[in-house]
């Protein structure tokens, strides 16, 4: 029977809009902050590895933490240190101090993060778990599509403290939200034993990372790509950024429509054709008019896989959600670590289409182990007895 999703998922989404905006926003925002603090340039781009680092570490380590706390309880703390952190790090003038508020502002969202998809998961019904994770992770495909763009434009021209109190602002309602509609008890069992690590498990997160750090090796040097290869002026990139933006936006509400009813059908489907897309954005690269499409596909593929993994990883781990999402979160940003690091040593030996090249590589090496651990035919979804493929 059809039903109408809690309200409060969707607060939980804008808090999650706020970080992934947080996370990303850097990009445009580090000369201001290194000329303003007396900093390099390099060393200002400490600030991302920072918070990429806090991200890997905290998820995990939030959800054992918190395996005692109720839910409210751990988002009220995460999402309150994340606002804070970002409070104290548009007053501060001093470099250090704004490194370590970029460190707890990742540990505060990987740790929401993680409680959140359990909660989101807790509060649908049984077999809902994939629509109720494509709100949160919305959230992040808006920070791409408005967010960090909107933090550039603040930092152009209000300086780059102002996207760090419109972040802290906007998880202020997401925060009251929380105080008022989560409900009140435990998170899950009280125990880590309380998850078995079944091999399922441990695959689903290794391609979470492969599809995450595929996505971030394009995603990262899409804009070289887009102007030295394609030949696109630079007063295009904004656009195109977004539109990829959009894309993710439309994967992951097809992810969240389907990924519960037929979460290895959007796999085995989405997996296939985000592989061809990659060695066709690749292959194509030079052409404006397969580039502009590419762009939108490759988003909404690459989110799509991201959003069903999410939720056969939840749907696996059913009996700890909250440290599910902890290990999901961390193995996202595993992929986002080092996805750059591979397209940037890609560009270093070919050139500025090689991170396209290793996307497909990547998404390439998940379907094998997916096909090895017979995920593509619907074998785990058997195992369970569930409608999931």
């Amino acid at each position: 029977m059809p039903f109408s999703l809690p309200f409060v998922l969707y607060l939980l989404g804008l808090a999650v809009f706020a970080q992934a905006t947080s996370e990303f926003m850097l990009s445009g925002l580090g000369p201001d902050i290194a000329q303003d603090l007396g900093v390099s340039l390099p060393t200002a781009g400490w600030l991302t590895s920072a918070f990429a680092v806090g991200m890997i570490v905290g998820a995990p380590a939030i959800a054992v933490l918190g395996q005692r706390w109720p839910r409210r309880t751990t988002l009220l703390a995460t999402l309150t240190v994340f606002l804070l952190a970002h409070v104290v790090g548009a007053l501060t003038s001093d470099f250090a101090v704004l490194l370590v508020t970029r460190v707890l502002a990742a540990l505060a969202n990987a740790g929401f993060l993680a409680v959140a998809l359990a909660t989101a998961s807790s509060l649908v019904p049984p077999g809902a778990k994939g629509r109720a994770t494509s709100v949160l992770l919305g959230g992040t495909t808006l920070a791409c599509i408005a967010g960090v763009p909107g933090g550039a434009l603040l930092g152009q021209h209000f300086g780059w403290r102002a996207a760090f109190w419109a972040v802290a602002l906007i998880s202020l309602p997401a925060l009251l939200a929380i105080l008022r509609s989560v409900p009140h008890r435990s998170t899950g069992p009280a125990v880590v034993g309380g998850l078995r690590p079944t091999p399922r498990l441990v695959v689903l997160l290794l391609l979470g990372a492969l599809v995450n750090g595929a996505t971030f090796c394009s995603f990262t040097y899409l804009a070289p790509v887009l102007t030295e290869v394609t030949g696109f002026a630079g007063s295009w990139i904004p656009a195109l950024l977004a539109l990829f933006g959009l894309g993710s936006f439309v994967g992951v509400s097809l992810a969240g429509r389907y990924a519960d009813r037929r979460a290895y059908g959007v796999l085995a489907g989405a997996g296939v054709a985000l592989l061809l897309g990659w060695c066709g954005f690749a292959w194509s690269a030079e052409e404006t008019a397969a580039v502009v499409v590419l762009v939108f596909l490759q988003g909404l593929l690459s989110f799509a896989v991201g959003s069903a993994l999410i939720s056969l990883a939840l749907y696996a781990a059913a009996e700890s959600p909250v440290l599910a999402g902890g290990l999901a979160t961390a193995a996202l940003n595993v992929g986002a670590a080092f996805g750059p690091v591979a397209g940037g040593l890609g560009i270093t030996v070919a050139g500025e289409r090689a991170p396209l090249w290793c996307s497909a590589l990547l998404v390439g090496v998940a379907l094998c182990v997916a096909s090895a651990a017979g995920m593509l035919s619907g074998y785990g979804a058997r195992r369970d007895g569930r409608r999931t493929g």
